[in-house]
């Protein structure tokens, strides 16, 4: 492992590249390194050298604005905080403790980390969780004294500001909660602070690693929203400033309008009771507060919907297909129900109603996570228990799953799932297709099954050598003893179980 790479990968142009004093860095390096620095604008990072200096509610450590500091000091680090700060200070007059590291101070963040406060599972079981139950792969595992963190890098850096009362950086915690959540089965500490001090990777604790396997803030923000299923509003920051709609003129008459029923080519209480949902969509407020608020109007209404019916038109309105309530759709019920409704100003800003994209039936072409799910799925359903490929022809994959080979192409040039193999040439190649997972389960039931059958072959040595000694005195019990513990080995046993079966 390369820890100059593996700093690059995570911090960016966070850092300054060199000291500002005392740099051992040639001049001419230092003079580039400058002008590239001046195009970008650096923060800090917070070191602590031993975990015991967070006790006592302070933190005792020192602040690092260069990658050079951090890397002449990394093998001397026991944590520091991965994601970038404006600035940094000390708490006393003897530079000992420090602080700023607080979320509202925070630049850039560069990676999400997962806690997994536990041993019981083995890097392997983390891969393959990360695989199954999360949004993929992390960037690099480490290992700590109780257990590991997981590293998920971001391919650009998340910019942080005070804009709209810090969605960005609510955006950036609903995800960090979301993939904690999704890794609860390998006991990932939901409550760790999301963005604070972690442990510094060397060359020494870091236990898995693959710097090209980054991910990018759209990628994370589709997953979370598939993640969160319509249960809970993903905050996005706003390009504009808009005015709270709850607190207009028009949506303090439409609820307090009683009489609204519709009929036939006219729009009525099951289009305004969804249009209020995606206001509370819109508002950022969560699915149960807007669920009270819809209940309270309902059962204002002369003529109410039924329970079901309500919660089916909050859910529709929280799916993650719309970004908010229709402009049109308003002043339609305006005109409609409210006297004097035509006079209303009805703004929205950029909230305005649309679909996200159309039904995977309406389009077509299908995007490629939907076209690498249909090809995950294929396989798994046609894989053959003697190995993790299956065989097909580009053309015969193609005609299985219904995409264009194009399409396939371009696939595969994107996707951190899929996995091709070409073996022999011309008439004789084969063509093997797997996925990550797959293969990772292959990989790892053939070294169990090793493992095995080398335990196997252990007790038989033993238990021949020991056939042959002579008896000593008090060396029969201890033979005893090593025959015992290598039979009650349970991967011994499990194996002698399957020769006995077969």
């Amino acid at each position: 492992m390369n820890l100059v790479d593996v700093i690059d990968t995570l911090l960016s142009k966070g850092l300054l590249t060199y000291k500002k004093i005392g740099s051992k860095a040639s001049l001419p390096k230092r003079v580039a390194a400058e002008k590239k620095d001046k195009q970008n604008r650096q923060g800090v990072l917070f070191a602590v050298r031993e975990k015991a200096h967070f006790a006592n509610g302070q933190v005792k450590g020192y602040i690092l604005t260069s990658k050079e500091s951090l890397l002449e000091d990394a093998g001397a680090l026991s944590h520091f905080t991965p994601n970038v700060y404006r600035y940094g200070t000390y708490s006393d007059e003897k530079r000992t403790f420090i602080k700023g590291f607080s979320e509202e101070n925070l630049q850039q963040i560069n990676t999400f980390v997962v806690d997994i406060d536990t041993k019981r599972h083995t890097v392997n079981d983390l891969l393959l969780a990360c695989l199954d139950e999360s949004v993929g792969l992390p960037t690099w595992i480490i290992e700590s004294d109780r257990g590991y963190q997981l590293y998920f890098v971001l391919e650009t850096p998340l910019f942080i500001t005070n804009k709209e009362n810090f969605k960005g950086l609510k955006v950036a915690k609903r995800i960090s909660d979301n993939i904690k959540r999704s890794l609860k089965c390998v006991d990932a500490d939901i409550y760790c602070n999301d963005f604070g001090f972690f442990r510094m990777p060397t060359t020494e604790n870091v236990k898995y690693i693959d710097l090209q396997n980054t991910y990018t803030m759209h990628e994370l923000i589709q997953w979370s929203m598939r993640r969160d299923d319509g249960e809970r509003p993903l905050f996005v920051v706003p390009t504009k400033k808009v005015q709270d709609l709850t607190r207009t003129d028009w949506f303090d008459a439409l609820i307090h309008t009683t009489n609204i029923k519709g009929q036939s080519g006219i729009i009525g209480r099951n289009n305004t009771l969804f249009t209020l949902a995606l206001i509370g969509f819109a508002e950022g407020w969560d699915v149960e507060r807007t669920e009270d608020f819809l209940d309270e109007f309902n059962s204002r209404l002369d003529y109410p919907m039924n329970a079901a019916d309500l919660k089916s038109t909050l859910n529709s309105a929280y799916s993650g297909k719309y970004s908010g309530p229709s402009k049109e759709y308003v002043e339609s019920l305006l005109a409609h129900y409210v006297k004097n409704g035509d006079s209303f100003t009805v703004s929205f800003g950029n909230r305005a109603w649309y679909k996200f994209k159309k039904e995977r039936e309406d389009r077509t072409r299908s995007h490629y996570d939907e076209w690498e799910q249909d090809i995950i799925e294929y396989i798994t359903a046609e894989k053959q228990i003697s190995g993790p490929f299956i065989w097909r022809t580009q053309k015969e994959l193609c005609g299985a799953v219904g995409i264009a080979q194009s399409s396939l192409n371009e696939l595969l040039k994107c996707s951190k799932q899929l996995i091709k193999t070409v073996t022999g040439k011309g008439r004789g190649a084969k063509t093997g297709w797997t996925t990550v997972t797959l293969f990772l389960q292959h990989v790892m039931h053939e070294l169990q099954a090793a493992k095995a059958r080398y335990r196997h072959l252990v007790v038989a040595m033993v238990e021949e050598t020991v056939a042959e000694l002579e008896p000593v005195a008090g060396f029969s019990e201890l033979q005893a003893k090593l025959v015992k513990l290598l039979r009650t080995d349970p991967s011994v046993t499990h194996e002698r179980q399957q020769n006995s079966s077969g």
